[in-house]
């Protein structure tokens, strides 16, 4: 016994006090861990001193220097000397840690900054006189150097240099300067979000990449216009306003549109009293909220900022204050979940501006693509109908014109240059009825192109629409009525159908008969490899009932068993749609597609479709006719 506690003692060593130093440079390692959460640090203490104008530069990715330049209320020779102390803060009135208000709360950032580089600080406090300088005060390596008089105006300046020189073992994992300044971005990018009121810029020194002025106009414009500066013009423009307050919690903020999505969660925010944090508890929220109208490899966009008192939150959980934990979580989630849901029922059958700007695109480049080399000349007095010139130019591309069904072609010689053939189309000649139909927003039904898009003609453009996704939407949402009143009335097959299947699927469903006859869906297990469906939802009329059994199979294997399948529905619900709904390829009567215009109009989410896809593309009357060089 006696040797093993010697060897012990050797390699433990005996209790002791470490030296303040070391003690900075462990606590450094937790508080900043790149570039980028030095940089926070800084920012945070900047807007917690009531800046409104934070200017960074980072050279070699921050691994150089780094430079925050702040107006705020700066700090006295006095404060100064304090503020590099270990635990030294004015942001905590007593010892209460419930009542959080601030950013920084700990009193670490600047002596833990110090600890690992070079730091020289330079402020000027708001209440300094005239003729009262500024002072300015170097540490390096954990060691202060007394203040000294200094020139700046109003505000404090920290310049980090040779971040990590004192913790060489840090250096080595940092990445390449690229990826660290990437990191530094998006810190600040977070910032300004929460606080627009703040004008930001960041840099390299040599060029700006970041540059946010102050945005002006109430609150919830100035935040609409940040998040546009942020996160794009796209959002911008299709963002949904969300606002709902529930138990003292009040939600604000915007979400995107289901059809303005991406492959990852990057563009996902929550704050919690302006904190930026990243938390489960949002990604699971969002998921929930837009589980009927996106799917499930495709995340929305959005920015949500939460206002809880700060009794109900507790922001001392993480070293860089990143996360958060609420007293009670569940209020939080179904606030985020009832405000979202709300929004996009008010959305109605709003799709995204991104699906008609894609259009677009597409088909200028397309058009680019197959221009001819042979140039011709434009006259502006063709515009009203097809000119010579234009005739001409048509020819030399080889383009050919099809006449509308019921029109004869026009006749321009030998060349062939019109051909009689009716094209791959379908289309109603206009009415007085159908005119009237197109103050609608869908407008009145034109065509029916390749038995699958309705061409649609409006006052102010024209519509295509996706028949077999819009009326998949549709019978979705009949669905999720019918469910929600007294049931999916259920229709009986005359000849059960019997589909063969593996034995573990035939188990999964087996196991969930209960729950699908709730959805309509009748089955049970046939032997050992196959179950027969004796009822469908009424709703579905004739569809591939094999198929509709292999895909809810294959979703029971995806979703497991650990979860009910009511807790999936909308996907269960969803799959069934898809088989119930106008299959592509059925040709439509100018009634029918006029009646699945109408019905899109008043029912909610029929933008898109249950996976996320637009069903619909509007294109104004001025985009079309830029296409075309008449704008």
């Amino acid at each position: 016994m006696s040797g093993n506690a010697s060897r012990i003692e050797e390699t433990v060593g005996r209790i002791r006090r470490l030296p303040d130093g070391l003690v900075n440079r462990i606590a450094a390692g937790e508080v900043v861990e790149r570039p980028a959460s030095a940089a926070k640090e800084l920012i945070e203490n900047a807007l917690d001193a009531g800046a409104t104008r934070v200017d960074v530069v980072m050279r070699d990715g921050g691994r150089t220097a780094i430079a925050v330049t702040d107006n705020g209320m700066g700090m006295s020779r006095e404060e100064l000397e304090v503020a590099v102390e270990r635990h030294a803060t004015s942001k905590l009135k007593g010892e209460d840690l419930t009542h959080i208000t601030s950013l920084g709360f700990r009193g670490e950032a600047l002596p833990s900054i110090g600890a690992v580089s070079r730091m020289t600080i330079t402020t000027r406090a708001a209440s300094a006189g005239p003729e009262e300088s500024a002072w300015s005060l170097s540490v390096e390596g954990g060691r202060v150097t007394p203040p000294e008089p200094a020139a700046l105006g109003q505000g404090t300046r920290i310049e980090v240099r040779d971040l990590f020189y004192a913790t060489p073992a840090r250096l080595k994992f940092l990445k390449a300067p690229r990826t660290e300044y990437s990191h530094a971005v998006d810190v600040i990018e977070r910032l300004a979000m929460a606080h627009p009121n703040v004008a930001f810029t960041l840099g390299d020194g040599n060029r700006t990449t970041i540059r946010l002025n102050e945005a002006e106009g109430d609150l919830f414009q100035a935040r609409l216009v940040r998040l546009g500066a942020v996160m794009g013009r796209d959002f911008e423009d299709n963002a949904l306003p969300i606002e709902a307050e529930r138990e003292g919690i009040r939600l604000s903020g915007y979400a995107g549109l289901p059809t303005i999505n991406k492959r990852t969660t990057s563009h996902q925010f929550l704050f919690v009293n302006g904190r930026p944090v990243r938390d489960k508890l949002l990604y699971g929220a969002v998921r929930g909220a837009y589980m009927d109208f996106i799917s499930h490899d495709r995340h929305p966009l959005l920015a949500l900022f939460l206002d809880v008192p700060p009794e109900m939150v507790d922001v001392n959980v993480h070293p860089a204050k990143t996360e958060v934990r609420f007293r009670e979580p569940g209020p939080v989630r179904g606030l985020i979940v009832g405000a979202l849901k709300h929004a996009l029922v008010a959305a109605g059958h709003r799709a995204s501006t991104t699906v008609a700007n894609a259009t677009l695109g597409a088909l200028g480049r397309s058009v680019e693509n197959q221009m001819p080399q042979t140039s011709y000349a434009w006259q502006p007095q063709n515009r009203s109908g097809y000119g010579s010139t234009v005739s001409r130019g048509m020819a030399e591309a080889g383009m050919a014109y099809q006449a509308p069904i019921g029109q004869p072609s026009a006749d321009h010689g030998a060349g062939g240059m019109w051909q009689d053939e009716a094209p791959q189309a379908r289309s109603e000649a206009p009415t007085p009825e159908s005119a009237a139909l197109e103050a609608h927003p869908l407008g009145a039904a034109r065509a029916q192109l390749h038995e699958n898009y309705i061409v649609a003609q409006t006052s102010e453009g024209m519509v295509i629409v996706d028949q077999h996704a819009a009326h998949e939407r549709l019978v979705y949402e009949r669905m999720k009525k019918a469910l929600e009143a007294d049931g999916i009335k259920r229709q009986m097959l005359l000849i059960p159908e019997v589909v063969d299947l593996d034995e573990a699927s035939v188990e999964r469903l087996a196991a969930r008969t209960e729950e699908f006859a709730e959805l309509g869906l009748v089955l049970e297990p046939f032997g050992g490899g196959a179950v027969v469906v004796r009822e469908v939802p009424a709703l579905m009329g004739e569809a591939d009932v094999a198929g509709l059994v292999r895909d809810l199979a294959e979703e029971l294997t995806e979703f497991g068993e650990a979860m009910a399948l009511k807790d999936k529905l909308a996907h269960i619900c969803g799959t069934i749609a898809c088989h119930g709904s106008v299959r592509s390829g059925r040709r439509l009567t100018v009634e029918e597609m006029n009646a699945l215009l109408r019905e899109m109009e008043v029912t909610p989410h029929s933008g898109q479709c249950n996976h996320g896809r637009p069903t619909y593309v509007a294109l104004g009357l001025n985009d079309i006719e830029k296409l075309f060089g008449r704008r």
